[in-house]
């Protein structure tokens, strides 16, 4: 007796539906709180930080592509970061302002006359970015662990002295002033956005699994198939580009940019998100993002005077950075892989939480 074949059915697709329709109400409702918050809310200090924040989840996210779900220890990121900022910024600082900001030596032609549209000028300031990434990248990647840190760390400081000294491109230790304010609620958050979907694509793709496997075993990887140099090389360049975007972002949000803004403590500050959030997760580099921007400036009061009860002291600068630091290793000691770890925020995920809520608070109340 000839056995009827029983086609599968598909149960996961109306799972699927509720959740893409459910994101799509989350982030229509997050479109609204922003516009709500841009005209409602008259305090510049609050949309900044609000702005920050977003600037800061694609840096994040770009940092973590590469430290989190390839594996690779990379320590550049702010060498990218100023390559980004500082094109953008030439491509779209006005002609009359560069003749009066280089005053000392002339800009370069054609730079002294052209300006581009905002997001031209951020996309070159990524591609430009990818380029030097792709530069450092042919010898460094070649390198493992702790010497590849070294190795990056230092091209980024390179990039930083280049900047400094590249008087007629750069405008050297002067720095550039008079950078179009471009970096609105919608610029920054949308750019977060478009970064969170690509870098959620890219990581369940074949070429994502490819590289979270190079993360778990590079040799296991190697002998699968897997071109260890080819993927290391396209995953430096994509969080290279990030990061050049986040730079060019951040060019705009603050208004004017040297060289001293992209200093080795610009890479920690970001490595510090991506920790607390996971290695390797996208939903926590995101919930991180929020909560160091927040948390930071929301400790700044601890720089200036503070009294408490009987103390008083005049304040110490860098205060609420020691006590942010010491708040940092406790979530670590108790979350020892980050805030997410490697896992990701899902809807099947908040209905097991909600799930499990509601069972715990029914047996209390039997009890």
């Amino acid at each position: 007796m000839a056995k009827t074949a029983v086609q599968p059915i598909n149960e996961s697709r109306p799972g699927k539906m509720v959740s893409v329709t459910l994101t799509t109400i989350l982030l229509a409702a997050l479109a609204f709180l922003l516009w709500w918050m841009q005209s409602a809310i008259s305090d510049v200090y609050i949309l900044k930080i609000t702005r920050l924040c977003a600037i800061n989840i694609t840096l994040a996210l770009a940092m973590n592509l590469i430290n989190g779900f390839t594996g690779i220890f990379s320590l550049g990121h702010a060498g990218f970061m100023a390559v980004g900022a500082y094109t953008t910024a030439l491509l779209t600082i006005p002609a009359k302002s560069k003749e009066m900001m280089f005053m000392i030596a002339p800009l370069i032609k054609p730079l002294d006359t052209l300006t581009l549209p905002f997001p031209v000028a951020l996309v070159t300031g990524g591609l430009l970015a990818a380029l030097f990434a792709y530069l450092i990248g042919m010898p460094c990647l070649r390198l493992r662990g702790d010497y590849l840190a070294i190795a990056t760390l230092g091209f980024s400081e390179i990039i930083r002295v280049l900047i400094m000294n590249a008087q007629r491109l750069t405008n050297g230790a002067m720095g550039l002033r008079s950078i179009p304010a471009n970096a609105t609620m919608a610029w920054t958050y949308g750019v977060a956005l478009i970064t969170i979907v690509f870098m959620a694509l890219l990581t369940s793709s074949s070429y994502g699994r490819a590289l979270k496997a190079i993360r778990e075993d590079e040799i296991a990887a190697e002998s699968m198939g897997v071109s260890l140099f080819s993927h290391k090389m396209m995953s430096f360049m994509i969080s290279a580009f990030f990061a050049g975007v986040g730079g060019g972002l951040l060019a705009a949000y603050n208004g004017t940019i040297g060289q001293d803004m992209f200093r080795v403590s610009m890479t920690y500050n970001i490595l510090m998100i991506v920790v607390m959030g996971g290695m390797g997760s996208i939903s926590g580099s995101v919930i991180s993002a929020f909560v160091v921007t927040i948390g930071q400036e929301w400790l700044r009061f601890l720089d200036g005077p503070l009294t408490i009860g009987p103390f008083h002291t005049d304040g110490v600068v860098g205060l609420r950075m020691v006590v942010f630091a010491a708040l940092l290793l406790i979530i670590i000691v108790f979350f020892r892989n980050g805030l997410f770890g490697t896992n990701e925020a899902t809807w099947s995920g908040v209905w097991r939480t909600i799930g499990k809520m509601s069972g715990h608070r029914k047996r209390g109340e039997a009890a």
